[in-house]
């Protein structure tokens, strides 16, 4: 168990550290264990994998307190006056919730079948899928790059329209996907649009948290029923609360360093580590290919 729990404890990092930075969580949490022979079938398992998500609903519920107050007030004022007016707390509240539409539905009706492609629990993970994951983190890294540097970044957030939010919402439905990644996705087409880099980055984390919420909900059911059958043991509850006590600390410093580096700083540096951590799982795929034969 002692050994079990470290690696909860660094799975969890690893997914506060990758949820708010465009390098895509869901292949770090793939990744790591294929790579390191981790096949617990707990830290494997999709309730751990989407509990981990609680931590990070944590971090971004903590960070933007003041902010989901706001919107909250906001959003119950337009439905008790029936109208949104010019209020910009009001447009945005209705956004962030019409935003999320796209990739709850994507997850209520592709996420499962994802998952069977490339997270069985205690099962390792097959050196052609990880090519695939590769791949679509290289690609993403190069979409992510000519959003940055051909569009104008100009605009605030308060600035967003419906059209452009459901851009993004249908941009997010993309990270059921591993290797995409939810911030790398809504990121990407929020400066395609032309949000200025922290306003792409504050709306993407704003667009996660509900989707999050619903992800983690589900976890906690699946966890719930599984206990009185024995399909989720009770040792393994306390694997769930170091991975989400983890994620929730390294999300939080994450959502921070985000929010001031790109103030003022392009996204190359993200760019970049997509594009090498891409070359690393290929080649390792391969590797593992040719051994095989």
């Amino acid at each position: 168990m002692p050994l079990t729990l470290l690696q909860a404890v660094i799975l969890g990092i690893v997914q506060g550290a990758t949820e708010f930075i465009p390098v895509s969580s869901s292949a770090h949490l793939i990744v790591i264990p294929w790579l390191f022979g981790w096949n617990d079938p707990a830290l494997t398992s999709l309730p751990f994998d989407v509990a981990l998500h609680l931590g990070t609903l944590v971090a971004v519920l903590a960070f933007f307190a003041s902010d989901w107050v706001k919107l909250a007030r906001a959003w119950a004022g337009s439905i008790k006056e029936r109208k949104i007016g010019g209020d910009p707390d009001r447009l945005l509240a209705w956004l962030v919730l019409i935003g999320t539409l796209p990739g709850a539905a994507a997850g209520v009706l592709a996420e499962s079948k994802v998952e069977q492609l490339f997270h069985q629990p205690g099962t390792p993970i097959q050196p052609a899928a990880m090519l695939v994951v590769a791949a679509v983190i290289a690609g993403l890294g190069g979409v992510l790059l000519l959003s940055d540097r051909l569009a104008r970044h100009v605009q605030n957030l308060g600035q967003l329209r419906l059209k452009e939010a459901c851009i993004i919402g249908l941009a997010q439905a993309l990270a059921v996907f591993p290797g995409v990644s939810r911030s790398g996705s809504t990121i990407t087409a929020g400066l395609a649009l032309g949000l200025k880099r922290d306003a792409a980055a504050k709306f993407s984390f704003l667009l996660s948290a509900p989707i999050i919420a619903g992800a983690s909900l589900k976890s906690l059911s699946e966890v719930a029923a599984g206990l009185p059958g024995g399909s989720v043991a009770r040792g393994d509850l306390i694997l769930f609360a170091a991975g989400v006590v983890a994620a929730a600390a390294s999300g939080y410093a994450c959502i921070r360093f985000m929010m001031t580096y790109l103030r003022q700083h392009r996204v190359d540096v993200f760019v970049y580590y997509r594009w090498g951590l891409a070359l690393l799982i290929a080649s390792l795929a391969l590797v593992a290919i040719t051994s095989q034969r």
